[in-house]
């Protein structure tokens, strides 16, 4: 296959197309800078550039650009960024698809299961409604976006994907210099749920999703989700390290990262990947003990 992918530099990203290479596929980038090489192609999404020609001949798109929820404090400017990079980008490109004379008929195109806002205790798997909340807004304005595609007939899989483990990158990476200092600790109550998957298991499912026909919202999540009280004892033993003997207060997190810490850290869903579990997709790292083990 020629896939095309967005994104690519990020932990996701640069993961997947090495994944895709290996495989013994061709993969093309889109940049948003001067391409430095014929597997590169320019697009500029914020200014709603994307010529087709840069999609004739692929066979899929990999969508995974847009700005990091966790980078930054949560003010208004920076959900406007947020929206903007993800809604319009993926506007931009599913009209280029729509577009293109012969352009790729799939479009595996990123979500987040932030779609599904706090359930608490409920296990929700694709068939749930969204919830309520910025990320849920975001999310689903965001899986609109792939509209243009889906008209024009391209098989559009939504990757609702659950925090990605990787000592590299991403929530973990950032967290292990507290945690190796034992000053980990749990977060508020402990008892919101983290939906989580090991980046190998992560790249795995995409590469699933690519070969086989599921359309609509897949979730890209392991299989057993644990609490934040679970989730920090297990990162805490994979480490050797002790955490501290009091959460981390309610209030002191909000004070320090705002909106954020109320939809990302204090809350989230209890997700299951029922689509893919149905499908015949089978996990390496299905618990966060072996997950931890695996990409530490």
């Amino acid at each position: 296959m020629t896939t095309v992918v967005t994104g690519s530099s990020g932990l996701l990203g640069t993961a997947l197309v090495s994944a895709l290479r290996a495989d013994g596929h061709q993969v093309r980038r889109l940049v948003r800078r001067a391409p430095a090489g014929p597997d590169e192609c320019f697009w500029d999404p914020e200014g709603d550039v994307l010529d087709p020609a840069a999609l004739e001949g692929a066979d899929a798109v990999v969508h995974l650009a847009g700005a990091g929820i966790g980078e930054r404090r949560w003010t208004e400017a920076y959900k406007r960024e947020l929206v903007g990079s993800r809604v319009s980008g993926t506007h931009v490109l599913a009209t280029a698809m729509a577009r293109a004379e012969r352009g790729p008929r799939v479009l595996l195109s990123s979500s987040a299961i932030g779609f599904y806002g706090d359930t608490g205790d409920r296990a929700v798997d694709e068939s749930a409604p969204a919830g309520t909340g910025f990320l849920a807004d975001l999310a689903r304005a965001w899986e609109a976006a792939t509209a243009p595609a889906e008209e024009a007939g391209v098989r559009v899989t939504l990757l609702r994907s659950g925090m990605v483990l990787s000592g590299r990158g991403g929530a973990l990476a950032r967290m292990l210099p507290i945690f190796k200092m034992g000053a980990g600790a749990v977060l508020g109550s402990g008892r919101q749920y983290t939906s989580w998957i090991s980046l190998p298991d992560w790249v795995d499912a995409v590469r699933f999703l690519l070969a086989h026909h599921l359309t609509g919202p897949v979730n890209l999540t392991a299989p057993e989700p644990v609490t934040n009280a679970e989730y920090t004892a297990a990162l805490a033993r994979a480490l050797r390290r002790p955490t501290m003997p009091l959460p981390a207060p309610r209030l002191a997190l909000r004070l320090a990262l705002g909106e954020f810490a109320d939809e990302a850290l204090l809350a989230g869903p209890r997700v299951l990947p029922r689509r893919l579990l149905d499908a015949g997709h089978r996990f390496a790292h299905p618990t966060i003990g072996e997950a931890l083990a695996a990409v530490l």
